[in-house]
């Protein structure tokens, strides 16, 4: 059932029941997020006279400072671990697939006999959980109807981890069915916004946010912090308290150290702006008090997403870069938030209206499902199945029933205004706002596309068509990254459709590669510092090193929303440079990793490294990039490939003066329509090009399974390969020697005995061994 809960009056004593009834009300040790937002629920239904056995593992303050009643029975008990942080901004997913066996898998049979135990002895009339999925398994044992109050559940959370945890892990996948089996033992769903898909759930009912009321006005909390109305003030928030530092840590005088005991909301609502990491708590708040937050990433946090589309919806979010956070370059993010007007009006009383609609279901009310309820489990599985074939560490896109299911279908390219019409692709006209001064477009609708798209990113786009708000970010950024009145190089490069042959081709194997009709486009301008747009963050480090305008490097990169990605890189050209000589690639790898949402970075900048390495190029002036890519990742048609054939094709032509390729990306470099590319990969001789009869179409469709040559079944077989060379060498050699010692002569051996060990002995590739061998 899904259905909008309006506003209704405040839930009391009046509203009671004839006898007062039992909740018992599990919660997640997934942060202090859930445990605050189950204190607005229990208190509400402590108002209504009712009693509220929480358990938990959060501290009891976290309860018994929004709630002093006898009503209140908390139990100390932690059923749910949640996600493992190796760092304030990193999941672990292994070590959180590995914590939630040893709490709650392990132990699973003394669990659920405790708790149908326990649940029996406080005569519960309902369980509620958030999100704890035991609990609704252990209430349908002891005959006791379960609720779900979540934005999230964590079957869809886990189920990427297991995909990356890989098969040696393979137990756990059914410990993930589990979970969903759990929770379908639940009446419904009360679904808070910012969800993510839950197709576990028969029914979802949505409530509005749920948000911890102020204690406080702003010029109150203000007055007691000394601080006045005319001073910005920032809290800083990564997670269940605000920030602080040691007893012993010396503050610069414009920082505040908040007491343990402080009570966040009302801090928050006092503040100009928030800057921490997203969570459903400090999204909430952000959002219901109409405070700017600027937030960095957090990777593997599958919730993110959806909660950063709400908050960037309401015009409340600006995000920061893990290095400019760790590096301080905190300025223009603050001044941009501060700028911002949040637009939300939604309800704020999900609390007490969720109570309700408990209250009413412990009482005896059924909430039935309605012929939605299929369709939207059906689409909840479509969106789960999409989280099993991401690439790792990317953020799953968030359709048009949740926001943009065309990108993730791959009918649109990544570019804000392409389109790929199937019946007409090659098209034979030119927008009129650019002048092609070199090269020919082909024919190319999707490049056409790209062109205009280019044209028109001076155009400020309207933040009020729904569609394009996802696109906004992306479109502001790459409109400051060009001087019009200078030339741009654009350069495409198709995916590769592998037809035969190439999973050996480190053996040295014949292959046929077929370049896709999706490709990426990459524009590039070659301009002077003092004529380059600089983003106000990168124009604030220049300024901090006091030098003046020197080259830099600025991308922008379509469909971040597609990825755990920042959709804006940029660089000093400098820090490639190693005091005299570039840096060493190993260097360069390391300066790409530091930050994992600027990791995609490396396939473009990485170019740049090459020629400067391997053709003494060095680069006096700025670059600006434009990338765009309507090249599935993660599915084994060189998405990685076509970037990189891309950008050094457009790079080289700005600054070499031809556009190149580069010989491990031979398909997208030299593949033709309609035709295969054969090449013998030893290492790479192009023998030609085979055209396809026009009865014959090749399709590539999506397995589900995802594909990665760094990943551990890759790596396996072609080491496989490489041990069977050297095997077969060594072997042909030892009895190379010993014929040669012992004086044996070919008529001693079988014929060609000797030249077939020496051919053997000297082996380059395993498919060169012959066939009967």
């Amino acid at each position: 059932m899904s259905c909008h809960v309006r506003h209704s009056p405040e839930m009391g004593a009046e509203d009671s029941i004839n006898r007062p009834l039992v909740f018992a009300y599990y919660v997640t040790g997934h942060g202090f997020g859930h445990a605050t937002r189950v204190v607005e629920v229990a208190r509400h239904l402590i108002l209504a006279g009712h009693d509220v056995h929480v358990v938990t593992g959060a501290p009891d303050y976290v309860f018994t400072t929004e709630i002093q009643s006898p009503r209140l029975f908390l139990r100390k008990v932690l059923l749910d671990c949640g996600a493992v942080q190796a760092d304030a901004l990193t999941v672990d997913r292994l070590a959180s697939l590995e914590r939630y066996s040893e709490t709650a898998v392990v132990p699973r049979d003394t669990i659920l006999a405790t708790e149908i135990e326990w649940l029996k002895s406080i005569n519960a009339d309902l369980v509620v959980s958030d999100v704890v999925p035991v609990a609704c398994r252990a209430a349908a044992d002891a005959g006791i109807r379960s609720v779900c109050v979540t934005n999230f559940s964590w079957d869809f959370i886990y189920a990427e981890y297991v995909m990356a945890a890989g098969h040696h892990h393979r137990s756990i996948v059914w410990q993930v069915t589990a979970i969903a089996e759990d929770y379908s033992h639940c009446e419904f769903l009360i679904r808070l916004p910012g969800y993510c898909p839950m197709p576990a759930f028969r029914d979802a009912i949505d409530v509005p946010l749920v948000v911890r009321r102020l204690h406080k006005p702003r010029e109150e909390v203000r007055r007691e912090l000394g601080i006045s109305e005319d001073v910005k003030i920032v809290i800083l928030n990564f997670g269940g308290q605000v920030c602080g530092a040691s007893e012993s840590m010396d503050l610069p005088p414009n920082f505040v150290k908040l007491a343990k005991d402080t009570y966040t909301p009302d801090v928050i609502a006092a503040s100009d702006c928030m800057l921490g990491k997203i969570g459903y708590g400090t999204v909430s708040e952000a959002l219901a008090f109409r405070i700017p937050f600027v937030f960095v990433r957090r990777d593997y946090f599958n919730e993110e997403p959806f909660l950063r589309n709400m908050l960037e919806f309401y015009q409340a979010g600006v995000e920061m870069i893990r290095r400019d956070l760790l590096t301080g370059h905190w300025s223009p993010c603050l001044e941009r938030a501060i700028s911002l007007k949040p637009c939300y009006e939604g309800g704020i009383n999900g609390g007490e209206v969720a109570a309700r609609i408990l209250q009413d279901t412990a009482s005896g009310k059924n909430y039935t499902s309605d012929k939605l309820s299929g369709a939207r489990r059906l689409r909840d599985a479509i969106v789960l199945g999409y989280q099993l074939q991401r690439v790792p560490g990317r953020d799953l896109s968030i359709p048009d029933w949740y926001a943009n299911a065309e990108n993730e279908l791959g009918l649109r390219t990544g570019s804000p205004t392409a389109e790929i019409n199937d019946n007409s692709f090659l098209v034979h006209s030119y927008p009129e706002d650019f002048e092609i001064l070199h090269g020919d477009v082909l024919g190319l609708s999707d490049t056409v596309s790209f062109l205009k798209s280019l044209s028109e990113l001076d155009v400020v786009p309207d933040s009020g068509k729904s569609t394009e708000k996802r696109q906004i970010r992306e479109r502001k950024a790459a409109g400051r990254l060009f001087n019009w009145e200078e030339d741009i190089i654009v350069a495409r490069a198709p995916g590769r459709l592998d037809v035969m042959g190439g999973i050996a081709d480190y053996s040295g194997s014949l292959v046929l590669q077929m370049p896709t009709r999706e490709a990426c486009h990459v524009a590039v301008q070659k301009i002077h510092p003092t004529k380059q747009k600089l983003w106000k963050h990168a124009q604030a480090r220049q300024n901090a090193k006091g030098q003046g305008p020197t080259p830099v490097l600025q991308i922008v990169s379509y469909g971040s929303e597609l990825s755990n990605r920042g959709p804006t890189f940029d660089m000093d050209l400098s820090d490639f440079m190693d005091g005299e000589q570039p840096m060493s690639y190993e260097k360069a790898r390391s300066y790409f990793a530091q930050d994992p949402s600027q990791r995609w970075a490396a396939y473009i900048a990485g170019t740049i490294l090459v020629l400067m390495k391997e053709l003494g190029i060095r680069f006096e002036n700025s670059i600006s990039m434009l990338v765009s890519s309507a090249v599935p990742e993660g599915k084994g048609v060189s998405s990685s490939a076509s970037v990189e054939v891309a950008t050094m094709s457009a790079i080289a032509a700005a600054h070499v003066g031809a556009p190149c390729g580069v010989m491990d990306q031979m398909t997208s470099a030299c593949g033709e329509a309609n035709k295969l590319l054969a090449m013998v990969c030893q290492p790479a001789e192009v023998l030609g090009l085979v055209d396809i009869p026009s009865y014959v179409r090749f399709w590539g469709i999506d397995s589900g399974i995802r594909h990665s040559v760094g990943g551990a079944d890759y790596g396996s077989v072609r080491i496989g390969a490489f041990m069977g060379r050297k095997i077969i060498k060594s072997v042909a050699s030892d009895l190379l020697s010993q014929s040669c010692a012992n004086g044996v002569t070919s008529d001693d051996l079988e014929e060609d005995g000797i030249e077939l060990l020496e051919t053997e002995a000297s082996l380059d590739y395993l498919c060169n061994l012959s066939p009967h061998r």
